[in-house]
Order: C-alpha cells, then structure tokens, then sequence
C-alpha cells in the first residue's frame, strides 16, 4: 500500500490512478446501462483522477468496483433481463456489450497494475 502513489518511467499513470480509472468507466458503464438519463465524463480527461490518494481512497475505490460488479451480477442474473435487447437510449448497445467491455476494460488495466506492481516492488 506505500507504493500506491508512486510512477514508473515505463508507466504514464500510479497505481491509484489506474484504480480510479477502472473505478471511474466501470461505474459510468454501469450508469449508462441501468440509468437513461446519466451523462458520461468528459472524454478522456473525465475517466482520470490524477493526483495522490490515502490508503482509505484507495480501500473505497477497491470496495466500488467490487459492488459494482455484483451490480452487474444482479442485472445479468435476473431472468427478466434481456441481454441482447438494445437500450433506447443508446446506438446498439446491449447489457451484454456493457459486462463484456467491463470485463476487458477491467482486465487489460488490472494486467497495467500487476506489472506496475512488480517493477516497484523491484525497484523498491
């Protein structure tokens, strides 16, 4: 957790920006998808929280992106739910594009902190 603020060179962002980020679009997916009425960030700069953060920011992020996928569970596990009906307020997207781009959203940056993680520990 000493290390959740520091950057690399190899790395443009800390491991608390890349925490916000994941935290930041998986919730604007969530509300884009559950709310027709949401408006999403600012594109790119409103998917980024730049800056240094304390270790209870940092659990609080943590704790937001595990509720948000039992958000995801709950929607896709209801068997009233179409998954591949369209929303009407988007161009084409389904439920079922949202939790696959959640889930690649999230893996791709999840593989950044883990490697983020192992050049610091080495460094360290």
């Amino acid at each position: 957790m000493n290390l959740i603020n520091e950057r690399v060179e190899s790395s443009p962002h800390s491991p608390w920006e890349l925490l916000e980020h994941i935290r930041i679009a998986q919730s604007d997916i969530i509300l884009f998808s559950t709310d027709a009425a949401h408006t999403s960030p600012e594109f790119p700069d409103g998917y980024w929280n730049l800056g240094i953060a304390s270790v209870p920011e940092w659990e609080k992020s943590a704790d937001e992106i595990s509720g948000g996928l039992d958000t995801l569970r709950a929607l896709i596990s209801d068997e009233n739910t179409d998954l591949l009906a369209e929303f009407p307020h988007g161009d084409g997207q389904t439920l079922l594009r949202q939790v696959l781009l959640v889930a690649d959203h999230n893996s791709y940056h999840l593989g950044q902190l883990m490697q983020l993680k192992k050049t610091l520990e080495a460094q360290g």
